[in-house]
């Protein structure tokens, strides 16, 4: 992942997302740095805007969180059925055990 975030703040720098830069990010973080990961992360962004791919990816997540929301209220509303039991009921297991 920090392979992706070193791509991401070049870009955002105005910086070529290059083999050496990226591995410079990396290094500067203290971490291992794999050559194979930097050479495969390079080539898969060869000819993408990043920026672009970014405003698209938001966009599309945009609907799909504001879709989530009125199912995620109806699932909050569900266990406030339960709560109607009394306090003995919950309860009366409880003395089952305690003979």
């Amino acid at each position: 992942m920090e392979y992706v975030y070193a791509a991401l703040l070049l870009n955002s720098a105005g910086k070529e997302v290059k083999e050496d830069s990226v591995k410079k990010v990396i290094e500067a973080t203290g971490e291992k740095v794999e050559d194979a990961k930097i050479k495969a992360l390079v080539a898969s962004l060869d000819g993408i805007d990043i920026k672009e791919a970014c405003e698209s990816a938001v966009a599309v997540a945009a609907p799909a969180a504001s879709a989530a929301a009125p199912a995620a209220e109806a699932k909050a509303e569900e266990p406030a059925e339960e709560e109607g039991k009394s306090e003995e009921e919950a309860s009366g297991g409880l003395a089952d055990l305690f003979g």
